[in-house]
């Protein structure tokens, strides 16, 4: 029932729960029948069930706790602006505001972090709850809230945990929202009273899906079970500098320092260019399987805000006011992020009447649900968005277990073990053990019982210890160690100029992310922050290391000194979209060998310099344009090559003549985008996709392969039915910018290996591009025929790139009823994969929207009241509710809301107004 998980609703419950689920279900039917029938009993459970917890927006209620008056003024479309004499009554509102509108989402939120997902939702969380258990998020969190955090940090928190708490006070479940009253249905749940460690537990869940490089480290190692060394490099290309610019192009890593300077004497590159298995390009054999039950695990587990670590982007760019019409700095932000309902981001203005040492805080913008202070946004003074670095802050280990303990340089050593109770609704709970090695990296594969059988047959170089019982994987991670990044949120909210923001940025220690700045005063500049680790020479992180081997473990971490930025650059704008953050030649250490490949930044880029080279000055609108941009930049390499094909089938021709004089849009109403599109998805599966193993492949996608058996003799080769393995939005090849990339490395060698098919009893072998690019036109042409009919002037995009909004716990696996109640859509929307309007879908599943922009904002610095925003759906997390989706199908059209923050322009938009008084 969380996010994105396929745990069945019908697994068996002990007596207890099978009598609840039989009176749930004998009670949906009875609804669902007297809703047909319109009769009254149906009326008052969907009128009076879900009015009950609709949030009270004007008047006044009294809260025990407040020091004085708070103001809360929603805009039209339910936006609160909280006003406040002092930082800890401006929380406390805060909790109790968010409550209103979202106090379901953040209570799922919080016992996904926990790992108590089965206390709502029964048995079929089991093994989510035990994995999360394993990584131990909450324990973490509550370590940083005992021993890490401020006093400042932890008193907001404390304000903001009693506002939640007055909001819950004398409430049930029906009270507060749909959900718990469906819930109510089937188990006797109550919310339970919110702590400050709930807030700082959800970093820790942002962070694991904003995590880095581990799922390209667990599909390079699952590679070698098909692929040699060369073709996995094919598959993994180098970052393209030269094309494709970097975010920090002046400065460089001052190697007599050991800083980063705005200039500077550059070091050279790292020489860590290791693979992290014993000085192998080949991961252990039969560790490929044990790899596979692992991503199974990691694919079950809940997302936060992404895609479980896949895909995840973001656009957000900073240009100077030398290049603007308002001669003011304009800051764009668009993060790219799972698509929920409702949407992962919270809208909302934090003003202290007066700014003074009693109320420090005058700042708006994106928060999440359940934490405290913004995120994302702008104060009186300085304006900052994020993008997803992507630098390598996980590592996976091979540990060899001996008794009850693993070997670690020659010496058997102790694990550190825990028990963990889960508790399950409608069933008996469960005791784990969670095992971790000194050094703190839990046993991820004690989680999977395939992993301990596989483990068995992994086989190392021969200077490897005996395998005996097998091998484990164990996992290193930053954000598993207790860090600052709560610290860090209130700080830069009430960052006053470019050095305090710097300042603020060396406690964000996980997840590391760019940060774009901008201030009132003109300035703008990037700094990348976080906790991220050195590793030993030859090892680059990119493949699973022995963990037997302590040469093998990190090393330290980068200095905050040492970490790239740019402060007001020469050129006037400073862009971030995933790309390599540093030129490998300027900087000393290895980040991550997993950039994203730099298409959206360089569209970007291009876009801003046509602009001041045409000598144009950039408006707001212009920066919200650019954020629309459906330009494909595969298209532009691949069309003209697809229109010099010969094709002789004339319903073929016919939807090759679309892409004649094709600007390479992607609106949602272009035929030529979706014939292209079923073009580049079948290119990829012929090329590529079908010459991977079996664990990256789409499940169910099932094909005659060559069988390697590696114990017989050589005549034992033969071909047998293997069938993939992995969920549609998670399967390779996606049709990423790394995918752009293989292509456009090989595209002008007309007989490269990749172009080549074998014969099958349907169709001929290919032995060139274009005899392999014939065949992908033809199969697209068919594709598109079943899906979308024969003739092609009904085609578009949109009909095959749609978005569905789905409620992320009932909405996805609750009953059919419950899900049209709580979810919505589709929308039609253009844009696409690598493309700034990053619509993100997966080349080798369908066509259905991924992830998306879940916000846009752009913020004029020269006057915040002209700044504009929009957010995925709407304010509130109640269905029914006029504010659920109310921006939706403004966000589909890419248009923007005002952006009010002065008292005058908030009292203008104003239209309830409540008051919250001691």
């Amino acid at each position: 029932m969380p996010p994105n998980t396929t745990a069945s609703s019908g697994q068996k419950p002990g007596k207890s729960g099978r009598k609840k689920g039989r009176k749930a279900r004998l009670f949906l039917i009875v609804l669902v029948l007297a809703i047909i029938g319109g009769i009254a009993f149906g009326a008052y459970w969907g009128v009076s069930t879900v009015r009950a917890s609709f949030p009270q927006t004007k008047g006044s209620i009294k809260l025990d706790g407040l020091s004085g008056p708070v103001n809360v003024k929603r805009d039209g479309n339910g936006i609160p602006q909280v006003y406040a004499s002092s930082d800890e009554d401006l929380f406390m509102a805060q909790g109790f505001v968010q409550a209103q509108d979202r106090f379901y989402e953040m209570d799922v939120r919080r016992h996904m972090t926990s790992g108590r997902l089965s206390e709502m939702f029964g048995k079929g969380q089991v093994k989510n709850d035990e994995f999360l258990r394993t990584l131990g998020w909450n324990r973490v969190a509550q370590k940083e809230y005992d021993t890490k955090l401020s006093a400042s940090t932890k008193k907001y928190l404390q304000a903001y945990a009693k506002g939640v708490n007055a909001y819950l006070k004398g409430k049930d479940g029906k009270d507060i929202s749909l959900e718990y009253a469906a819930l109510g249905f089937s188990n006797d749940y109550t919310p339970q009273q919110w702590t400050p460690v709930d807030s700082v537990a959800w970093l820790k869940a942002m962070a694991w899906d904003l995590r880095g490089n581990m799922q390209d480290e667990i599909d390079r190692s699952l590679m070698t079970s098909r692929l040699g060394p060369k073709q996995i490099a094919d598959l993994y290309p180098e970052y393209p500098y030269s094309r494709n610019k970097a975010i920090v192009q002046e400065g460089a890593y001052d190697s007599v320092t050991g800083t980063y300077a705005r200039t500077g004497t550059a070091s050279g590159a790292s020489s860590t260019a290791g693979t992290g298995l014993t000085g192998n390009t080949e991961a252990p054999a039969g560790f490929q399987s044990q790899l596979s039950g692992l991503y199974d695990v990691l694919d079950k587990v809940p997302t936060a805000v992404g895609v479980n670590g896949n895909g995840i982007g973001s656009n957000s760019w900073v240009v100077s006011g030398s290049h603007t019409i308002t001669g003011k700095p304009l800051l764009a932000n668009d993060p790219h992020l799972s698509a929920s309902l409702p949407s992962v981001w919270y809208q909302m203005g934090l003003h202290c009447t007066a700014v003074s040492a009693k109320c420090q805080y005058d700042v708006a913008g994106y928060t999440f649900a359940g934490m405290p202070g913004v995120v994302i946004g702008h104060n009186q003074n300085i304006a900052w968005g994020m993008t997803n670095s992507g630098v390598d802050v996980t590592d996976l280990y091979l540990e060899k277990i001996t008794g009850e303990g693993y070997e670690y340089d020659g010496k058997v050593r102790p694990f550190s073990t825990r028990k963990e109770t889960i508790k399950v609704a409608g069933g008996a709970s469960k005791t784990i053990v969670v095992r971790s090695t000194e050094d703190g990296m839990p046993l991820l594969s004690d989680r999977d019982d395939e992993l301990v059988k596989v483990g068995k047959k992994a086989t190392v170089d021969a200077g490897a210890p005996d395998r005996g019982d097998g091998y484990a994987i164990a996992l290193r991670w930053t954000a598993l160690d207790p860090g600052n990044s709560m610290d860090a949120v209130f700080e830069m909210d009430k960052a006053s100029d470019w050095t305090e923001f710097r300042k603020a940025s060396t406690s964000f220690d996980v997840p590391s992310q760019n940060l774009v700045y901008a201030d009132t005063e003109g300035n703008i500049g990037y700094q990348l922050p976080g906790r991220i680790p050195t590793r030993a020479e030859g090892d680059d992180g990119s493949l699973p290391s022995p963990g037997w081997e302590s040469k093998y473990r990190w090393t330290g971490y980068i200095k905050q000194s040492a970490l790239p930025y740019e402060y007001n650059p020469k050129r006037g704008y400073i862009v971030t979209a995933n790309q390599a953050v540093v030129d490998k030649d300027k900087y000393p250490y290895t980040l991550t060998t997993d950039w994203g490949y730099g298409t959206r930044s360089q569209r970007i880029n291009d876009l801003i310099e046509s602009k001041i080279n045409g000598g144009g000055k950039i408006s707001t609108d212009d920066m919200r344009q650019m954020q629309l941009d459906n330009s494909s930049e595969i298209a532009k390499l691949i069309v003209p090559k697809l229109l010099k094909i010969d094709v002789a089938d004339p319903d073929v021709r016919q939807a090759q003549k679309l892409l004649e004089g094709w600007d390479y849009t992607q609106d949602s109403d272009s035929a030529a985008a979706a014939y292209f599109n079923a073009t580049w998805r079948n290119i990829l599966k012929l090329a590529f996709g079908n010459k991977l193993p079996k664990e990256l492949r789409v499940k169910g996608q099932c094909l005659n392969v060559d069988r390697v058996d590696t114990t017989g003799p050589a005549d034992a080769d033969q071909k047998v039915r293997e069938c993939g393995e992995r969920d549609a939005d998670q399967a390779q090849p996606d049709g990423g910018d790394r995918w752009f990339e293989v292509v456009r490395k090989i595209i002008n060698d007309e007989k490269n290996d990749w172009w080549q098919l074998p014969k099958t009893r349907t169709q001929k072998a290919t032995d060139t591009r274009d005899e392999l690019f014939g065949r992908a036109l033809r199969d697209a042409r068919w594709e598109l025929t079943a899906k979308l009919g024969k003739d092609i002037d009904t085609w578009s995009w949109g009909r095959l790139h749609r978005l569905f909004l789905k409620n992320q716990t009932l909405g996805t696996e609750g009953p059919r009823f419950l899900q049209y109640m709580l979810n919505r859509g589709p929308w039609k929307l253009g844009g696409g994969e690598a493309t700034v309007n990053a619509t993100g879908w997966n080349a080798a599943g369908g066509y259905g929207v991924v992830w998306v922009p879940s916000m846009r904002m752009v913020v004029n610095l020269g006057d915040l009241d002209k700044s504009k925003w929009i957010n995925l759906s709407g304010a509130s997390g109640h269905a029914y509710s006029a504010h659920y989706t109310d921006q939706t199908d403004l966000w589909a059209k890419g248009e923007l809301l005002p952006w009010a923050f002065t008292d005058k322009a908030v009292d203008k938009r104003t239209s309830d107004t409540l008051v919250l008084e001691p």
